[in-house]
């Protein structure tokens, strides 16, 4: 299992930061790179958006919507019973493995990309997809009040209008309707996608080896749920990308990675305005420090040779 060159850019913001450099991407830069890597993967699956029937698209995407619902109710009671944890902070941190993480979705594109093997160009819409009904599955779980609460109307804005979602659905919208003319787009945003993502994984490198004592801190049991559930959540992906949705193995891949990944920026803002007394630092700890580098190190490799023997 080879990995992908961008990867070696997340490991050197990792190792630059354990060996005490004085190192850090700007944070406009990161900003920056974040705004670009969201775009670039709308416009690129608008651009081909079209190409596929409503009546392909409607039911899969209702399928995934009920994914995304169903992961955080198989994460919950591992992380409160097993885990001992309060209800508000399994909560949350559910919703955060039943959404999606854009950073591995990217990285996933770039893998296949460099190998030359095909998917369905509408995965964008299924990462827009997977990101809002996580959310709504992890506050009914903590509070199912919430939603006759003052805090809700607070939650529904930044589900829908979060930068993730914003982004990629626009970039698709985008796509989709410019047609042809988004091509004067593409030697910005296509060609320069795979040096921006490595630029993107450098910071998070960073940013992941700064949460090595949380992890001590926390015990073998957050290190042991943040590798278990996304074997977990991806095996099922399998299941319904193959028996159900019947995807190329491009698309397998893909939708085991999105069922692998954790989110560490939409959630995030989503539970701290409707849920303020979960602690966020677990998930964000548990997503960003050990499941992210599981996936882009381990699992993505892992993944795409299991598609490749069984295509």
């Amino acid at each position: 299992m080879q990995l992908d060159i961008v990867v070696a850019f997340f490991l050197l913001g990792a190792v630059a930061t354990l060996s005490r450099a004085s190192f850090e991407v700007p944070k406009a830069i990161y900003r920056g790179c974040t705004l670009f890597l969201l775009l670039a993967i709308g416009i690129k699956g608008g651009m081909a958006f079209t190409a596929y029937p409503l009546g392909v698209l409607i039911p899969q995407a209702l399928i995934i919507i009920a994914f995304g619902l169903i992961l955080p109710f198989i994460a919950f009671p591992i992380l409160y019973k097993i885990g001992g944890w309060t209800r508000e902070d399994a909560a949350s941190t559910a919703a955060h493995y039943g959404s999606v993480s854009v950073a591995t979705y990217a990285v996933s594109v770039a893998v296949l990309e460099a190998q030359g093997i095909t998917y369905e160009a509408y995965f964008p819409l299924f990462v827009a997809l997977l990101e809002i009904p996580a959310i709504l599955a992890g506050l009914f779980i903590a509070k199912p009040k919430i939603f006759m609460s003052k805090a809700f109307p607070r939650a529904l804005h930044e589900m829908f209008f979060n930068e993730g979602v914003l982004l990629l659905i626009g970039g698709l919208i985008i796509g989709a309707w410019g047609g042809d003319r988004t091509e004067r787009l593409m030697p910005f945003f296509g060609d320069l996608f795979h040096g921006v993502l490595a630029l993107f994984l450098l910071e998070l490198g960073r940013q992941a080896a700064t949460r090595i004592n949380d992890i001590k801190r926390q015990g073998p049991f957050l290190a042991s749920f943040s590798i278990a559930m996304p074997l977990l959540a991806a095996s099922l992906g399998y299941l319904l990308a193959v028996y159900v949705l019947n995807l190329s193995a491009g698309g397998v891949f893909l939708l085991m990675v999105l069922a692998s990944s954790a989110s560490y920026i939409a959630v995030p803002a989503a539970m701290r305005s409707a849920l303020p007394e979960a602690n966020n630092s677990l998930a964000i700890t548990a997503s960003l420090a050990i499941t992210f580098p599981f996936n882009v190190l381990v699992a993505i490799p892992l993944y795409l040779s299991l598609t490749q023997l069984g295509s």
